[in-house]
């Protein structure tokens, strides 16, 4: 199951090969591992908005309607992400159109101009990219609960960064950024799909024109909880979003996988016990989530709803029981078997594409430093007990733990009192 081999390059450039037979498109993918966590409060910000910049124009190619133009050609699917540790470029086409899709990306990554008047442009558009985010609260509200946990460090700022350091920016500082971060160092690439040795020497071309760089190391989080803690943020709103979690393992931690199957038993699924309790009981909620983060250096579970204003404190109280019971009593072995086949199926269904199996590779060679293969991960999750998810549920559902995000028409000085197991 999705097979694949590594080269590292004369530059020292991994390049992670995905070959699938039956397959009638191809990914490539350039996944360098900077993003938000990697900035300091002077540039917040910049990672994404440079992530904007390489669709405005390069030499050869002078502007984003060219760009445009000859990727739409192409049959393609293109776009490009910034998180906290990573951003990604990517162009999916049909299997033969693979290599014209390369060079283009590939001129975007290494010629891209930076024009001082795309710049002035675009932090209108960012700007508005905010202010949607920020109008969404089952959006922002991951962003709120980031902020609780890490609070002012760049891994708890908003990856987009703010009004004030987005329209800040000047070309020096885009241009300072990318010889710093983008270059042979941090850098990953990812070819997926119905692919040939001619497609792998070109991709070989293209990369070995990226150049050394410094590569700054982002500032590492520092886990110092020992109180339950709350953030709100208000807007007028007719419903409050939530977030409510712990604190867990950085990716390639041996809890990692056995901490998304509790997230999935408890809220990921329409069978889940938080999504029944909260939606179908209760009716307090459309939206019910219970999902993990995992980063190089940190991690969390938190479960996220949207509820009425009046029952914040109700939904508060069904989650925390349902974190309690899952640490008190074993599930069953009938629950435990829908929770893998299904983390089973969602891992299938999402790698029938290869746009999401050139991502699957792409973010653990920048988050753990190799890849794990599906089967490799399928392997792991058949080995889980039902004791340990019991054990994990003991060691991080505890008082001091837990995190409290709240947005909408609500103050966090009315909810001291509601974070409790009692």
């Amino acid at each position: 199951m999705n097979k694949f081999k590594v080269r590292i390059l004369k530059n020292g450039i991994p390049l992670y090969l995905i070959p699938l037979k039956e397959a009638k498109t191809a990914t490539i993918m350039f996944m360098f591992k900077t993003g938000s966590k990697y900035e300091n409060r002077k540039n917040s910000g910049i990672s994404h908005f440079l992530e904007h910049m390489f669709f405005k124009g390069t030499k050869k190619r002078p502007d984003t309607a060219t760009i445009s133009s000859e990727l739409d050609s192409l049959g393609s699917e293109f776009n490009a992400f910034t998180g906290k540790e990573y951003t990604g470029y990517f162009v999916k086409t049909v299997a033969s159109k693979v290599r014209p899709a390369m060079k283009i990306l590939g001129d975007m990554l290494l010629n891209s101009l930076f024009d001082e008047k795309e710049i002035e442009r675009e932090k209108g558009v960012i700007v508005e990219e905010l202010n949607m985010y920020e109008d969404n609260p089952l959006m922002h509200i991951e962003d709120v609960f980031e902020s609780c946990l890490y609070g002012d460090t760049p891994a708890g700022w908003d990856t987009i960064g703010t009004k004030e350091t987005i329209r800040s920016f000047k070309r020096q500082d885009f241009i300072d950024y990318f010889k710093a971060q983008y270059g042979t160092k941090g850098l990953s690439i990812i070819l997926a799909g119905k692919i040939s040795t001619a497609d792998i020497s070109v991709l070989e071309k293209i990369a070995l024109e990226f150049k050394d760089n410094v590569w700054r190391d982002k500032l590492k989080v520092k886990e110092s909880q020992t109180k339950p803690a709350i953030k709100s943020v208000f807007k007028a709103t007719d419903q409050i979003a939530l977030s409510l979690g712990v604190r867990t393992v950085a990716i390639g931690h041996p809890d990692e996988l056995k901490l998304k199957m509790l997230a999935l038993v408890l809220g990921g699924s329409m069978s889940s016990r938080l999504f029944i309790r909260l939606r179908e009981r209760n009716g307090l909620a459309y939206f019910v989530k219970t999902m993990t983060e995992f980063y190089s250096d940190s991690g969390y579970l938190t479960t996220q709803a949207g509820v009425p204003i009046d029952k914040v404190k109700e939904a508060v109280r069904i989650i925390l029981e349902e974190y309690k019971n899952i640490s008190q009593e074993k599930i069953s072995e009938v629950e435990l078997k829908k929770a893998k086949d299904l983390l089973a199926g969602k891992m299938a269904l999402r790698l029938e594409a290869t746009d999401e199996i050139a991502s699957w590779y792409a973010r653990q060679a920048v988050l753990r430093g190799k890849a794990l293969s599906p089967a490799e991960v399928l392997k792991e999750i058949k080995k889980i007990k039902a004791t340990d998810l019991q054990k994990l549920a003991k060691k991080f559902f505890v008082e001091s733990s837990l995190n409290l995000a709240l947005m909408g028409k609500v103050k966090a000085a009315d909810f001291k009192t509601v974070l409790s197991f009692r």
